[in-house]
């Protein structure tokens, strides 16, 4: 499994005109083509601002983050589907061509085969209102692979939805991305979310966060993510990360 990213020793500092704020402190961890990682910590940890960094939205302080292949791509999928309403969904699915200028036959080609290999074919001409809360996941994350990223960067992206809407999403959003053989990288508050879906899970301490654990998850077989819950490795993990997140939360 080739290396795509190599984070050491990162650091962030936020600055202001009589204080210091750490926010992020010493994480070093790597990234592999292919896997699935979940990062959880506690809520204010710095989760988000780590995601901000890798995918240049943010300056890091201190530390390297290496790249382990030339022009490497982030897709960035956020909490909401942020769908724009008045846009079909073809439309929607196309908008980050049409910014990048990229609309291409061969990238609308691609489009158009992921909508109809995940179900959306007949919904092209449809308006986000008149869709699911996982039906609008599934475009939101097409959206993001139509611009062919290498590593995709999921910020809770079930989070807006209902228990079971999020099962069903979390199956159909795993299915694609392994499917379409991407590299993601989730940050969520879900510890069971994180074990059913992840090859690994980095377990982040409070702020100023650093790495407190990192699970490699291992199953009697890997499978989507509702049947994954089933495994009997899948309250062992729990009760690890669940002590984890618990030490930190009730610290002094």
């Amino acid at each position: 499994m080739s290396k795509l990213l190599s984070i050491n020793n990162l650091e962030k500092v936020y600055y202001s005109k009589t204080d210091e704020i750490p926010a992020i402190k010493d994480l070093t961890f790597t990234i592999n083509e292919g896997e699935f990682i979940s990062i959880i910590g506690p809520s204010g940890c710095g989760k988000s601002t780590l995601l901000n960094i890798l995918t240049d939205l943010e300056n890091k302080t201190n530390g390297t983050i290496t790249r382990h292949q030339n022009n490497l791509k982030f897709g960035y999928m956020l909490q909401s589907d942020s769908l724009l309403e008045w846009r079909n969904i073809l439309e929607n699915t196309t908008l980050g061509l049409e910014i990048k200028k990229i609309k291409t036959k061969e990238n609308l080609a691609y489009v158009n085969n992921l909508l109809n290999t995940y179900g959306l074919n007949d919904f092209k001409n449809k308006y986000p209102h008149e869709l699911s809360g996982g039906m609008r996941q599934r475009v939101a994350l097409i959206r993001t692979l139509a611009l062919k990223p290498d590593i995709l960067i999921l910020d809770e992206p079930f989070s807006k939805l209902d228990y079971q809407s999020r099962l069903q999403v979390s199956d159909d959003v795993y299915k694609i991305i392994k499917n379409e053989h991407k590299t993601a990288l989730m940050v969520t508050h879900d510890i069971g979310e994180a074990i059913s879906i992840s090859d690994r899970i980095i377990v982040l301490s409070k702020r100023p966060c650093t790495i407190k654990n990192i699970y490699e998850i291992k199953r009697t077989s890997n499978n989507i993510p509702t049947i994954n819950r089933k495994d009997k490795s899948f309250p062992i993990y729990y009760d690890l990360i669940w002590k984890d997140l618990s030490n930190e939360k009730y610290q002094s």
